[in-house]
Order: structure tokens, then sequence, then C-alpha cells
């Protein structure tokens, strides 16, 4: 049983949280112990949000009890839950690099003393893990970064940022759902959209999916986007 603390947020919400730091293996546990509680079907639980390091649970006080839905809690954290989702492969997400789409990719090129093009390459080369969801509706938190292109968040945010940019900010990547203001440095951009009210489920991602970025070219950005 990993350790972890269980606390109250509330008369409605319970948190089990966990180490406190940004690990891979502490998001895979949050991430596999809320699909854990979620598959349990709690009879009064209404949602289940994991993070990088813990997982809040709201509950209604009217269908179950704290002490009932701790000793569930315990009871899952104690077992052997899957750290990967089966039969789900890593999410493939087109990213034309630099240029008008990644404004910043010089400066993060730069700061870890490397070319564009390798910067590219180490952005590119990992299979990075969605540690939670949060900031506006299908923003997905991922990491972990390779430390020669992690890059500080900007002096001062841009006041728009637009849909389907590529950012980094320490050590981690995300993709802006839509325009916003921002502060992360902007590398590229997709023509993938992480959250779509037209789509079944509007959400591209969850906590706990496998992200590839795949660099394309401006050409087969426009082709994309245009397909929709």
């Amino acid at each position: 049983m990993s350790a972890h603390r269980i606390v109250a947020s509330g008369d409605a919400a319970l948190v089990i949280e966990f180490d406190d730091r940004i690990d891979p293996a502490i998001s895979a546990k949050s991430a596999a112990l809320a699909d854990a509680l979620g598959a349990a079907a709690v009879p009064g639980v209404r949602d289940i949000v994991p993070t990088y390091r813990s997982v809040a649970v709201y509950f209604d006080p009217l269908r179950t009890d704290r002490q009932s839905l701790t000793h569930t809690l315990e009871l899952l954290n104690g077992e052997t839950l899957p750290m990967t989702r089966p039969n789900r492969d890593a999410i493939q997400v087109p990213v034309c690099y630099g240029g008008a789409f990644g404004p910043d990719l010089i400066r993060v090129a730069e700061r870890g003393g490397v070319g564009e093009a390798e910067a590219i390459a180490l952005h590119s080369a990992v299979t990075y893990r969605v540690m939670m969801i949060g900031f506006m509706p299908g923003f997905a938190y991922m990491g972990i970064v390779d430390k020669r292109i992690a890059a500080p968040r900007l002096d001062t945010p841009r006041p728009r940022v637009p849909r389907g940019s590529v950012g980094i900010a320490g050590e981690q990547t995300g993709i802006y759902p839509g325009d916003t203001p921002g502060g992360w440095p902007l590398i590229g951009r997709t023509p993938v959209r992480p959250f779509d009210l037209a789509r079944v489920d509007p959400f591209l991602f969850r906590a706990g999916d496998e992200v590839r970025f795949v660099p394309i070219t401006r050409t087969e950005f426009e082709r994309l986007d245009r397909a929709g």
C-alpha cells in the first residue's frame, strides 16, 4: 500500500493525497485509483477528479457517508491497480513546430543549448503521461519534458493564445484547447482539438493517458485543420 492520507474537503468531498511532487508513478497511481473508484460505481459519488498526486472525490452526504467512502478508498488503494489503460494506445498529436505557430521555440532551444531541430526532436521523442486536466476544459498537463527544453513561464503572459498552441512550462507540456490568455512559452500548434462539444466525448485526454507529439509541416497542418 502506498503512503497516503485521506482528508475531508468540506462536508461533501474527500481527498486522498500521495507524495507531494510531480512524478509519473504518482500520477499513474492517482489515475488508476480514480478509474477503479469509477468502476466501483459507489452510490452517492458525484465526481472523481485525479490530479498530479491526489484524487478528489465529491459525494452526496445523503446517499453515502464519509466513513464508508473512506473505507472504500482504503480498500482500493491497497489493491494492485493497473498503471496503464489496457487497449488504449498512446494518442498521436500532430504538431507544426516553430515559426508563427511556435514563436518561443528559438528561445527554448537557445536556453537549453540546442538547435531548433534538436529541440523539436527532444519534445517529440517522449511518450508523455497526462497528469491531470485543469485550467480550462480539456487542458491536459503532461510530463515529463526533457530537462534540456524545460523552460520557465513567460514574465508577461500573452493576452491571447490561439487554440491548439503547444507550450512548455518547466517539466510540463500542454495544448491550449481554446483561445485564452496564457503564459507558457509556445513551441508549435496542432490542428487537433482537445475539447470539442461536437464529439460524443468532448474530452480528448484523460488523466493517465499516454501522448506522443508528431512533427508535421505547415501544409499538413492546414490540410488537417480544414478536415476538422
